[in-house]
C-alpha cells in the first residue's frame, strides 16, 4: 500500500492528500507532529534525507516534493478521475500554473506563515534547547529559517512578501474572472495545488482575499471546498491548530 508521510491538509502537504482523495486510492496517512519537528527525527531522515514532507512512499520507492509526488500518482496510477489534461497544450498550461505555485505564490504564503505561526513552536525553547533541535535540521536554508521565524522577521522582508501575495491573488482572480478553473475546461493538479496554498486565505489574508475584492477567486475556493474529496480529506486528516502572532 501507499504510504504518505505529511503534516496535516495544508499547504504542501495537502497537495499529495487531496491528489491521492480525488483519485480514490488506498494509503496509510502517516501524520508527523510539526511541533514536535518529528520530520528532523532518524527515522524519518532515512526515508527523506532532506527531513521534510510530504513524502511518498511506493513499495522499494521513495518520492518527494509535493508537486511531483502528485504528478508521480497521475502517471503511476491512472483513475477514472484525471487529473491532467490529455493534450500536451493543457498539460503545459497545468505545469505553468504548478511552477508558478512552487516558485512564487507558495514562497511568499510561506514566509508570512512562518512569522505568524510556526516561531511560536520554538518561542519557549531556551537558546541551547533551540540549537540541539536546528542541528538536526539537515537543509542549512531551513535552518536559516528556523532563526529567523525564532526571532522575528525583518519588516521589510514581510512588507515585500505581503506585496507578492497582494499580486498573486490579484493574479488568480483576474485569471479565474474567465475560467472555471484554471486550465480551460478541467479540474486538475493546477487548482489542487494552487487551492492548497488559496484555501484560508479568506480568513488569513482577509483585507486580501474577499468577496469585494477577489470574488472569482472566493468562488473557486468554495467550489473547490464543496468536492467530496475535499470534505473526506478534512474528515479522515486532522490539521494542525496553531495559533496566530501578528
Amino acid at each position: 500500500m501507499l504510504k504518505l508521510y505529511s503534516f496535516g491538509p495544508a499547504a504542501n502537504s495537502m497537495k499529495p492528500l487531496l491528489t491521492l482523495f480525488e483519485k480514490g486510492l488506498p494509503f496509510e496517512a502517516n501524520r508527523l507532529d510539526p511541533a514536535k519537528m518529528e520530520h528532523h527525527s532518524d527515522w524519518f531522515k532515512a526515508i527523506n534525507p532532506r527531513g521534510q514532507v510530504p513524502a511518498l512512499v511506493d513499495g522499494d520507492k521513495v518520492v518527494t516534493e509535493s508537486t511531483v509526488i502528485c504528478e508521480y500518482l497521475e502517471d503511476e496510477y491512472p483513475t477514472e478521475v484525471v487529473l491532467r489534461p490529455a493534450d500536451s497544450f493543457g498539460r503545459a498550461q497545468m505545469r505553468v500554473w504548478t511552477k508558478w505555485v512552487d516558485e512564487y505564490f507558495c514562497w511568499c504564503v510561506s514566509t508570512i506563515g512562518w512569522h505568524r505561526y510556526v516561531g511560536k513552536m520554538v518561542q519557549n525553547l531556551s537558546d541551547a534547547e533551540f540549537e540541539e533541535k536546528v542541528k538536526a535540521i539537515p537543509v542549512v536554508e531551513q535552518q536559516v529559517k528556523w532563526r529567523r521565524a525564532r526571532e522575528g522577521f525583518p519588516q521589510d522582508m514581510l512588507d515585500e512578501e505581503m506585496r507578492k501575495i497582494a499580486y498573486s491573488v490579484r493574479r488568480l482572480d483576474d485569471h479565474l474572472a474567465d475560467h472555471e478553473w484554471l486550465v480551460e475546461g478541467q479540474y486538475t493538479l493546477a487548482d489542487i495545488c494552487n487551492f492548497a496554498i488559496a484555501n484560508g486565505m479568506q480568513i488569513g489574508f482577509a483585507e486580501l482575499v474577499n468577496k469585494e475584492e477577489t470574488p472569482h477567486l472566493v468562488r473557486w475556493i468554495d467550489q473547490i471546498a464543496a468536492r467530496p474529496a475535499v470534505k473526506t480529506m478534512y474528515e479522515r486528516v486532522e490539521l494542525e491548530n496553531l495559533g496566530a502572532r501578528r
